[in-house]
């Protein structure tokens, strides 16, 4: 469902896929080959929601932003796992976000570094490029090996490809998918 809040409506680029049940309020923008998987909520009604090309916001996900002026931006080719809460901040291309996991207000998760399943980076942290993180609260685990980071880039790429899969399954049943 795409809802206007305070004249802003959602922005969504050709070639994206919204599943049903997923939610996009106010200002929202949603850039080339994005996806937002089923019952998704992702409501800005400040300042905005930004989703970078290929990124993907998996099943029950919830993104939001602060009201003191900070959105919440994602890059390009990232992936956030499904059940995720992501709270005004920022994240850099190609990060990821875990299962259940939660990045609160003024965060920042920089180009292939991730956010363990279940853990919650609490406010003003930052995980730098190819660290991994997790717990509750997120404190650093390990250095990223090459091959993790390959995996995590291969599975926002399979990410991209299932949701195209979606979409025509979706065109298939006579639904009309964006």
């Amino acid at each position: 469902m795409i809802i206007p809040f305070a004249g802003k409506t959602p922005r969504i680029a050709e070639g994206c896929f919204i599943a049903p049940g997923a939610q996009l309020i106010g200002d929202v923008d949603i850039d080339e080959g994005a996806s937002v998987w089923y019952n998704c909520v992702l409501r800005a009604e400040g300042p905005p929601i930004r989703l970078g090309a290929r990124s993907n916001v998996q099943d029950g996900s919830v993104l939001h932003i602060t009201r003191r002026n900070q959105g919440t931006i994602i890059g390009a080719d990232c992936l956030i796992g499904h059940m995720a809460m992501v709270h005004g901040c920022t994240l850099h291309d190609h990060s990821f976000v875990g299962l259940g996991a939660i990045v609160m207000d003024d965060c920042v998760i920089e180009t292939d570094a991730m956010l363990a399943a279940g853990g919650m980076l609490t406010p003003g942290k930052t995980i730098p490029t190819g660290e991994l993180w997790g717990g509750r609260p997120a404190r650093f685990m390990a250095k990223m090996s090459p091959e993790q980071i390959a995996r995590n880039r291969r599975g926002c790429a399979e990410y991209a490809k299932l949701a195209q899969a979606h979409r025509a399954a979706l065109k298939d049943a006579g639904e009309n998918p964006r």
